[in-house]
C-alpha cells in the first residue's frame, strides 16, 4: 500500500510540472484520496431479527411503534409544507406534506445545535451539552487541516481566514472516540427495557467505540453509514455535482467511500443508491416487527454533501438550473419517496394507526451548498445560530391519539424529542439523570413534564452561545464581543437588532445564559478549527466589508 502510494505521488508532482514539488495541496489532497482507505466487500444480504409470527398481545394493550425519519441539512424552506418548496416549488413534497397534515406540526421547531452530531446527541439523551460534554461535531482526521488550507486559498472577500489549531487536533482522541459516553442514556435504551425491539439504519455521527457505536448505545441492530458517497462516483446511474466553491466539499470527495456496516461488522457496498437503500431496509424491518413493539431510527444523509441523485430522480425534476440545484432538488424527491414508502407499508401491515412517525431534520440547510433560498425567509445557515441554521421540520403522526391538523406553536427542539417518546411508550425516564427536554404534547401522550411557550432554549458551540426565553433571542459571539438580540414575535426573522436599544432585554438573557453555564461539565475534546460564517450570503457569494458573520469553534 506505501509503495502504491509513493508511486502515486510521484506521477502527481509529474503531471503538476516543476512547481507541482511545492504545491502542497496536490500532495494533501492526494495522501487524503488514496489513504486509510477500507476494503469495502460486495453487497450483503441482512438477516433482520424477525419478531413472532402472531402478535404478543391485543392491540389495545400494545405499546405505539415509533418511527423516528431524521433527515440531514433539509432547508425549512425546501419543504412545500411551508409554502415554498425547492427550486421556486417546482418539486414538491407530497408524502412529507401528507405526514404533515395529518398529524401535530410544530410551527416553532429547533434543532439542538447549528450541526448535526450535537443536535443527534441532544436527540438521543434529552440533554444539553452542558451535561454530557458532547458540544463539538467530531470530523475525521486530516480534514481541518484540509478545510483550513484549501479555504483560506480562495477568495474569501471580506472574511478573515480560518485558524486551525493542528496542536490541539494532533492532541485530540481518535475519530472512532470522538462519541457519547457509554455512561449517558438513550431513548433507544429506554424503550429497549420498556420491551421495544430497537433499529437504527443510516447515519450515527455519535462515536464508533466499544461504548458509543449503536449498539452500544441501546439499538438491538444497527446499519450504519460506515462512509459518505450516496453512489460510487463513476456508477452509470448516479448524476454528480461537485461544488469548487466548497473545501468540504472537496473533502468528501476526496474522502468518502460508498459503503454500510452492520452491527459493527466489516464494511460492504450498500444495495443500491443510499437514501433507497436505507428506505428498503427500513421496510424490511417494518415487516420483520410486525407482530412486537418497535423502535426504527431511520437517519437519512439527504440532502447532505457531496450531491449525488440518481439519474432517474434527476430527470424526473425537470430543467432546473444550476445543476447543483437540480441534483439538490432530486436528491430531496428521493427523500419524500421514502417518507411515502414507509408510511404506505405500515397502512400496508395494519401498523398505521398505533404507530408515531416523527420526521425532523438536524439543522438547517448549508450556506455551503450555494442555495441561497433554502432556509427563507430565516437568516443564516447551518454552522450558525440564526434562525436559518436551527429552525426545522418537526412533525409527529400517531392517528390513535393525535388528530390530524394539530397545529402547536409552543417553541419546542430537539431536546424535547426524547421524554416525549418516552412518554409515549409509558416508559420511565432514567432515575438519577437530568433531562432538560420536556412532553412535547402531554394531552396526546398522558404524562411528562409539559413544554411551557415561556420555557427558555440554548444553543452553543464553544464561546458562540444563544438562549430564547419567550419571544425573546439573544445570540453572544464570544471572539468578537457581539450580541443581537431580537423580538421574535415582531421580527421572526431577525432584521433588527435590539442589543442596544434594550439594554433591560440584553442583560436579563445575559445572565440567563450565565447560569446554564454554571456546573457546566467540560467538552468531551477540545474545538480545532475556528471559522467566520457569513449570515445572509452563501459560500458561492461575494463577501463584502459590511457583511455580518459569526464566529464558529468546532
Amino acid at each position: 500500500m506505501l509503495k502504491k502510494l509513493a508511486i502515486g505521488l510521484v506521477v502527481v508532482l509529474l503531471a503538476a510540472g516543476l512547481g507541482g514539488f511545492l504545491n502542497r495541496k496536490a500532495i494533501i489532497l492526494y495522501i487524503a484520496t488514496h489513504s486509510g482507505r477500507v476494503e469495502v466487500a460486495g453487497p450483503v444480504e441482512i438477516a433482520w431479527d424477525r419478531g413472532p409470527e402472531t402478535a404478543e398481545m391485543v392491540a389495545a394493550d400494545r405499546p405505539p411503534n415509533i418511527v423516528f425519519i431524521l433527515v440531514d441539512d433539509l432547508g425549512i424552506n425546501d419543504l412545500s409544507t411551508f409554502g415554498g418548496g425547492v427550486a421556486g416549488g417546482r418539486v414538491p413534497t407530497p408524502h412529507i406534506d401528507r405526514l404533515a397534515a395529518d398529524g401535530a406540526l410544530f410551527t416553532q421547531a429547533y434543532a439542538g445545535n447549528g450541526t448535526c452530531a450535537p443536535s443527534r446527541a441532544m436527540l438521543m439523551t434529552g440533554r444539553y451539552p452542558t451535561r454530557t460534554g458532547f458540544e463539538f461535531t467530531p470530523t475525521p482526521p486530516g480534514m481541518g487541516r484540509i478545510v483550513s488550507m484549501f479555504a483560506n486559498d480562495m477568495d474569501r472577500g471580506a472574511l478573515p481566514p480560518i485558524d486551525y489549531n493542528r496542536d490541539a487536533a494532533d492532541d485530540a482522541v481518535p475519530f472512532p472516540e470522538m462519541g457519547l459516553p457509554g455512561s449517558e442514556v438513550t431513548i433507544a435504551e429506554v424503550l429497549k427495557d420498556q420491551g421495544y425491539h430497537t433499529v437504527h439504519i443510516g447515519k450515527w455521527h455519535l462515536g464508533r467505540s466499544a461504548e458509543s457505536n449503536p449498539n452500544a448505545q441501546g439499538f438491538d441492530e444497527s446499519l450504519l453509514m460506515a462512509s459518505g458517497l450516496y453512489l460510487p462516483e463513476d456508477d452509470p446511474d448516479v448524476v454528480n455535482a461537485k461544488l469548487d466553491f466548497d473545501p468540504i466539499d472537496t473533502f468528501l470527495w476526496a474522502r468518502m467511500q460508498f459503503a454500510a456496516a452492520f452491527n459493527s461488522g466489516e464494511w460492504f457496498e450498500p444495495g443500491g443508491y443510499l437514501t433507497d437503500y436505507w428506505t428498503d431496509e427500513s421496510l424490511k424491518v417494518i415487516e420483520a416487527n410486525r407482530n412486537r413493539p418497535f423502535f426504527l431510527y431511520l437517519a437519512h444523509w439527504g440532502v447532505h454533501t457531496p450531491l449525488q441523485a440518481t439519474q432517474e430522480d434527476y430527470d424526473a425534476v425537470g430543467d432546473i438550473a444550476p445543476h447543483r440545484l437540480r441534483v439538490y432538488a432530486a436528491m430531496l424527491r428521493a427523500l419524500d419517496r421514502s417518507v411515502g414508502e414507509i408510511t404506505a407499508k405500515l397502512e400496508a401491515e395494519g401498523l398505521a394507526e398505533n404507530t408515531i412517525i416523527v420526521f425532523s431534520s438536524d439543522n438547517g440547510g448549508a450556506g455551503y451548498v450555494g442555495l441561497p433560498e433554502i432556509n427563507q425567509p430565516y437568516r443564516g445557515w447551518k454552522i450558525t445560530l440564526f434562525e436559518g441554521g436551527i429552525r426545522v421540520p418537526m412533525f409527529v403522526k400517531w392517528p390513535a391519539r393525535i388528530a390530524p391538523g394539530t397545529s402547536v406553536d409552543t417553541p419546542v427542539a430537539h431536546i424535547d424529542v426524547m421524554p416525549t417518546l418516552a412518554a409515549a411508550a409509558g416508559a420511565r425516564l432514567p432515575e438519577g439523570v437530568e433531562i432538560d427536554g420536556r412532553d412535547m404534547l402531554p394531552g396526546a401522550m398522558g404524562t411528562g413534564t409539559i413544554r411551557h411557550p415561556d420555557d427558555a432554549l440554548f444553543w452553543q458551540s464553544g464561546y458562540y452561545r444563544v438562549v430564547r426565553a419567550g419571544d425573546w433571542k439573544l445570540q453572544v459571539d464570544g471572539r468578537q464581543g457581539k450580541s443581537w438580540l431580537f423580538d421574535l414575535a415582531n421580527d421572526p426573522t431577525e432584521q433588527a437588532n435590539l442589543a442596544g436599544a434594550r439594554p433591560d432585554k440584553l442583560s436579563e438573557l445575559q445572565a440567563m445564559l450565565d447560569a446554564h453555564q454554571e456546573g457546566a461539565v467540560s467538552p468531551l475534546y477540545p474545538y480545532t478549527l475556528e471559522s467566520a460564517i457569513v449570515i445572509d450570503k452563501t459560500q458561492a457569494e461575494s463577501v463584502g466589508p459590511g457583511d455580518e458573520y459569526v464566529w464558529w469553534p468546532n
